[in-house]
């Protein structure tokens, strides 16, 4: 099984927009821990996962299911965004599951990037995989049936606790204890991979005097990813101060098509600025 697997591509990156405008306003310790949760729900119990997957059903009487089962047990966070997220149309239940958790795993990149420790997950989770693939006992130890739950919890622990991100051992820790399906070493990879495509994604400062029409961010979003050759989140600060159009800001770019930007263009090159 594979995270992405025949997830429709169109309702995962609808979810994934929902996590990022999400990811704002949570608190990030605990909002990919109660996506977690709410996979842990819907992988075992299978007739909830078709009931909030099935693509006949209104999506408002879905996300009305969602929000009756876990109110007061996540965070409003998780609990907003597992609402949208069921309202959307998968085309079989695993689609939802995976879905879940590569917004789960998304949060906890989110979390380490918050904490300026992005590269520092990714490289933890590259490294514990290569400790994995090279010690077969530990790698029996962790994968295998012969240690109960919580002395695989104990390992992971005494191995990564105070040594790596928390998003590191709480993501090696999912994979430990709940594996759905893969390697212990296949997992990480994935999970990596989730990891590696949030630090090469392009962050985008907009400003514009007004709010955008969702419309127009989402084709301003694919011109700048075009151009840039990676997908680009954008940031919208509304600033009343902006006179007309927008200003985009992109690392050490930025892209001025305000009036006042235009003038300021005009000004220079008749050596008036």
């Amino acid at each position: 099984m594979t995270i992405t697997g025949a997830v429709s591509r169109a309702s995962l990156a609808e979810a994934k927009e929902r996590l990022e405008a999400a990811i704002s306003s949570a608190d990030l310790a605990e909002l990919g821990g109660d996506l977690f949760a709410v996979l842990h729900l819907i992988d075992r119990e299978h007739g909830l996962r078709r009931a909030v997957s099935d693509p006949a059903r209104d999506g408002a009487d879905k996300a009305q299911l969602a929000r009756i089962l876990l109110e007061g047990k996540v965070s409003p966070a998780a609990l907003g965004l597992v609402a949208e997220v069921v309202r959307l149309r998968w085309s079989k239940p695993s689609e939802l599951a995976d879905a879940v958790e590569t917004l789960a795993v998304t949060a906890e990149a989110a979390r380490a990037e918050a904490d300026r420790r992005l590269d520092d997950l990714e490289d933890e989770l590259f490294r514990f995989s290569r400790v994995v693939e090279g010690e077969p006992e530990l790698r029996g130890a962790l994968s295998g049936p012969g240690l109960p739950d919580e002395r695989k919890l104990g390992v992971v622990n005494a191995l990564l606790d105070g040594k790596v991100t928390a998003a590191t051992l709480a993501l090696v820790t999912e994979l430990v204890l709940r594996p759905r399906g893969r390697s212990l070493e296949g997992g990480l990879a994935e999970y990596g991979k989730l990891v590696a495509q949030r630090r090469q994604r392009l962050v985008a400062l907009v400003r514009t005097p007004a709010e955008l029409p969702e419309a127009q961010r989402t084709r301003l979003a694919a011109v700048l990813a075009a151009a840039y050759g990676h997908d680009v989140h954008l940031n919208i600060e509304i600033d009343p101060t902006v006179i007309g159009g927008m200003s985009i800001e992109i690392g050490d770019e930025i892209i001025d098509g305000t009036i006042a930007g235009r003038l300021d263009d005009v000004r220079r090159r008749l050596g008036t600025g």
